[in-house]
């Protein structure tokens, strides 16, 4: 039978979550365990444009060029903030085309002429934790920042945003992100060999945080609070209280007013490593710093397949230390069973505060 997690919907600024089927201890204890038939570590991927990846296919080296087996991809299509909650796809294996410009509209994937960390990502975390089939979910959207104060045309992550009207009240891109999601996980075969599959949470991938530099210094200094609290939502969708996260920290092409891009970057990359530092469950990627740029704000081809890589090792280092430590804790109480299947439904697990 198919396990997975149901993320949160948006009940009345409460946090809750959904429990398809509870995690065993057993498939988190380990890195790198031999996976059973049918059975995926799962990985958010999520951000703003150096997530959406603005790397040019004809950068790739020949090893990322082709489809690779055993790794499944399912891309969210992006909205703005105030519209109806979008993130429509469809599962795939993994191939390139799902940079910035890639679109879904649930039914048919339409791949773009770039690509992100994926690629690079999912090639070295199976060089890592060799014999386990990889399941990624990813949804991003250029410029957004976290704070609501800082979205500008692009759109904001703020779980508080309050913005839009009709179907589209109070919908931004954390909402999008867990729309998407809900429609990944509710699919019961992912890989189309007609067998159920198993998603096992393994990880967030999060590369964001150069709009908050941009907007004065308020902003750029809640961003460590801003992070927290998304990252706790994100994984208490995903049901792992301690889930690993993998954040990239951001960097400057130096392309700015005054030889600088993002006014306020230095403090948004000191909020990201305090975080990261007191998190206990979270690595900073501070690569960004040596690769080149296509353009002042985008890194380029070379830099996007050396991010997936760190980012791969940052998230094998974090499966390691976990590991020593006993495993990994459920959001909420892990005796808990929903005794639903991936795409049932099942009741909400109130988690407390948040929306």
């Amino acid at each position: 039978m198919s396990r997975a997690v149901r993320p949160l919907s948006r009940p009345a600024r409460r946090l809750s979550a959904a429990l398809v089927a509870t995690l065993t201890a057993a498939a988190l204890a380990t890195p790198a365990p031999a996976a059973a038939a049918g059975e995926y570590a799962l990985y958010l991927l999520s951000g703003q444009s150096n997530m959406d990846g603005y790397g040019r296919l004809e950068e790739l080296p020949p090893e990322l060029a082709g489809e690779q087996a055993g790794v499944a991809i399912f891309h969210g299509n992006t909205s703005e903030d105030g519209t109806p909650e979008d993130g429509r796809g469809r599962w795939e294996t993994l191939r390139p085309g799902h940079g910035v410009g890639f679109t879904s509209d649930g039914e048919t994937n339409v791949p773009s002429g770039a690509f992100g960390v994926e690629l690079s990502f999912a090639r070295r975390l199976a060089e890592l934790e060799p014999g386990r089939p990889v399941a990624l979910v990813k949804y991003s959207r250029g410029g957004t920042s976290i704070a609501a104060a800082a979205a500008g045309s692009f759109g904001c992550w703020d779980p508080d945003f309050d913005g839009g009207e009709g179907a589209g009240a109070g919908v931004n891109q954390y909402d999008h992100c867990l729309a998407t999601l809900r429609r990944a996980l509710a699919v019961r075969d992912v890989d189309g060999d007609g067998e159920d599959d198993v998603l096992v949470p393994a990880g967030i991938l999060w590369m964001q945080g150069e709009s908050d530099a941009a907007h004065g210094p308020d902003i750029a200094l809640a961003y460590e609070a801003n992070l927290g609290r998304l990252m706790d939502l994100l994984r208490a969708a995903l049901r792992v209280d301690d889930l690993p996260v993998a954040v990239g920290r951001i960097s400057d092409s130096g392309r700015g007013a005054g030889g600088r891009t993002w006014a306020w970057g230095e403090t948004v990359r000191a909020a990201q490593q305090a975080w990261c530092e007191a998190d206990g469950a979270a690595a900073l990627v501070t690569s960004t710093d040596d690769y080149g740029y296509s353009d002042p704000w985008h890194y380029d081809g070379a830099g996007y397949v050396d991010l997936g890589e760190r980012f791969a090792e940052a998230i094998f280092g974090l499966h390691a230390a976990r590991a020593a430590h006993g495993g990994w804790t459920e959001h909420g109480d892990a005796g808990t069973d929903a005794g639903t299947e991936a795409g049932t439904g099942g009741d909400a697990a109130d988690a407390g505060g948040g929306r």
